[in-house]
């Protein structure tokens, strides 16, 4: 099977390229350039082009190939959508868009989110981009038959990535370090909204199963972990691994987002609201798919990636700040906490 990932090294698109070329899969991988931290398989084959700044180039590159798959993993807005439609036309049996499980109801009107579900989020312009996204892929499949599936992962973590709730996704260790000096970590609410952590690796298995399915032309997917637990549980576990006891201050949603304007669409859009998925709709598709990698277990092999190399530990003194902040408001009004 031939396949072209658009993008391909990041943390989600980084364990779906090992696995494709493990199966046996032809990999090409288009983008800006390599990424230190997320190599490519060997076997697979580099194309360094920007798909976005300078199309003609890719296009060149991609004159004469014709792939099984193409997944675009870059694509954010209805523009970007217009120009993969353009391209990939007539150059592949399957076009894969990355989309995002945030796209789905918020808040939510069911506890259970389905592939169903619907989709509209009024707190986060980037979900709202992936919606319209969505809407345009499945405009093409209906009128001219373009081959669209589409993928929203939820929040997907791997080795180099420790996802909490209140955490800066470009530095995890800022989190860690805290827990570890014994300063407050924020836990957004009560600490119960559930939520579900996927390791990259378990998300490539069903993934990946769906490169090449025919059966999948027309429809979304969400693949994730089935483990469910509380914000509280999640922030507890990671505390554990470290050797430690979190310090954990709870405080409202609504008041984190008035400090922090970055939280405005990440957590009132999407990690505030409790989140269980029904993956039975992957499974029916990829038998054999199924998530074996536990939080508890992810996040000690992500700690212990961050403590094999120093430097791989650098902090956000900017979230910092804003975080001690956000604390202190709390605190003058509730000096109880």
């Amino acid at each position: 099977m031939k396949v072209l990932f658009i993008g391909g090294s990041g943390l989600i698109s980084s364990a779906s390229s090992e696995l494709a070329v493990a199966r046996g899969m032809e990999l090409f991988v288009m983008n800006r350039g390599l990424s230190a931290r997320y190599p490519l398989p060997a076997g697979a084959v580099h194309w360094q082009a920007d798909v976005r700044q300078a199309p003609d180039a890719a296009a060149r590159l991609l004159q004469g190939h014709f792939f099984d798959a193409v997944v675009d993993w870059v694509a954010y807005t209805a523009a970007d959508i217009e120009q993969d439609i353009g391209l990939f036309r007539n150059m592949t049996r399957q076009f894969v868009f990355i989309s995002s499980a945030s796209a789905y109801q918020k808040p939510p009107g069911h506890y259970l989110i389905s592939e169903d579900t619907p989709l509209a989020n009024p707190f986060w312009d980037y979900s709202r981009n992936k919606i319209a996204c969505e809407e345009r892929l499945l405009a093409a499949y209906r009128q001219e038959g373009f081959p669209v599936t589409i993928v929203r992962p939820s929040l997907t973590y791997g080795p180099t990535q420790i996802p909490l709730c209140m955490g800066s996704w470009q530095h995890p260790w800022t989190a860690l370090d805290r827990m570890r000096r014994g300063q407050k970590i924020i836990v957004p609410g009560d600490g119960t909204s559930l939520w579900v952590m996927t390791w990259n690796g378990d998300f490539a298995k069903g993934f990946v199963g769906l490169l090449g399915r025919e059966q999948a032309i027309g429809h979304a997917f969400h693949i994730t972990s089935d483990e469910v637990l509380t914000w509280d549980q999640l922030t507890v576990q990671a505390g554990h691994a470290l050797g430690v006891e979190p310090d954990i201050i709870h405080i409202p949603s609504d008041l984190i987002a008035a400090y922090w304007p970055h939280a405005h669409g990440s957590l009132l859009g999407d990690k505030a609201r409790s989140v269980v998925f029904d993956n039975s709709k992957i499974k029916r598709f990829v038998p054999d798919f199924v998530a074996t990698v536990p939080w508890q277990e992810g996040v000690r092999r992500a700690l212990a990636w961050f403590e094999a190399d120093a430097a791989r530990q650098t902090i956000d003194e900017e979230a910092n700040q804003v975080w001690d902040t956000i604390i202190q408001a709390y605190l003058r009004a509730f000096p109880s906490s």
